[in-house]
């Protein structure tokens, strides 16, 4: 079968762009390797989409609606995992594991994953102390200790940010010195709420189901040193900001990237006819569930008028 709209990746955007295809009476095919949601499924409250439940709102909750949504619209399901992208001519083919899907147009919304610290705990912990976006959490750690991993521009930014909703923030950064620009820099050490632990890493993470504790390597002495939530807290915040990785290595040889990240019009046109991306994978400045199901709604428009006309 060929379909209208192929639709790689059910995040929020995928997940919009599904809903919006449906809805304009497309036969609409929506691929997923994994669980819904991508990114946010990870997170355990959501606090700044609107419309959300007032009563309560996880990643894992606003997706499994918006998949109901699509499923409601005739959109159809396939789990696979993406290998190879026949994006020329004007019938697309995704080469899976398990089949080959064609379709007349493609939305490429397959996301971007962060940069894990690779600590066994980590897994387990995110959500429930480890987080990788302080525009999301950072409400949930209003007057606690917390800790941000990294120290580039978007680790500095972050913590800067932190600082609004922390009793304190400390940056480990396995180096001596910041990769953040210089104006970053200048605002970070101006910040009397901000600290540093230089030349170290996170080794260790873990809590009686919530982060309570960090073990931290300094890399040049090799000496440990654990860090605990005070008692009156029993909690504490480590935000990891290592870099993004947008999941984007089969398209580089046919879609423009940059930074590796797919290159879009506002209108979320790629370089080829007939292929747009949407969400995180693409080359923006906000990453947020909110900007994602916009980008989603745009790029299935714009299938739907590219069909038409």
């Amino acid at each position: 079968m060929i379909y209208d709209v192929l639709i790689l990746g059910a995040g929020p955007a995928g997940l919009a762009a599904a809903i919006y295809a449906g809805r304009n009476n497309q036969s609409v095919l929506l691929i997923e390797k994994g669980q819904d949601g991508g990114q946010i499924s990870l997170t355990a409250d959501l606090e700044n989409y609107p419309g959300q439940m007032l009563e309560g709102e996880s990643g894992m909750s606003l997706s499994m609606r918006m998949a109901q949504q699509a499923k409601n619209f005739g959109v159809k399901r396939a789990l696979d995992s993406i290998v190879e992208a026949r994006l020329s001519g004007d019938v697309k083919e995704l080469v899976g594991r398990s089949d080959t899907y064609r379709g007349r147009t493609v939305i490429i919304a397959s996301g971007a994953n962060h940069r894990p610290l690779g600590i066994p705990s980590e897994p387990k912990l995110i959500g429930h102390g480890i987080s990788y976006c302080a525009t999301c959490d950072a409400g949930f750690f209003r007057g606690l200790n917390v800790y941000v991993a990294g120290g580039g521009d978007s680790a500095i930014q972050e913590a800067i940010f932190l600082t609004r909703f922390a009793r304190k923030v400390t940056v480990v950064h396995r180096r001596d010195a910041l990769r953040a620009v210089p104006a970053l820099q200048e605002q970070a050490f101006a910040n009397e709420k901000l600290d540093f632990m230089w030349d170290s890493v996170i080794d260790d993470a873990g809590g009686d189901g919530k982060l309570q504790w960090l073990s931290v390597r300094n890399v040049k002495t090799g000496e440990t040193t654990k860090i605990e939530a005070p008692a009156e807290d029993g909690f504490m915040g480590l935000f990891v900001f290592l870099g993004i990785v947008p999941s984007t290595d089969m398209f580089a040889d046919v879609l423009t990237l940059k930074d590796g990240y797919i290159v879009t019009d506002e209108q979320m046109h790629t370089n080829l006819s007939g292929v747009f991306a949407a969400g995180d994978i693409r080359h923006k400045s906000l990453r947020q569930v909110v900007t994602a199901a916009a980008d989603g709604a745009i790029a299935a428009m714009e299938a739907y008028h590219y069909l038409n006309h």
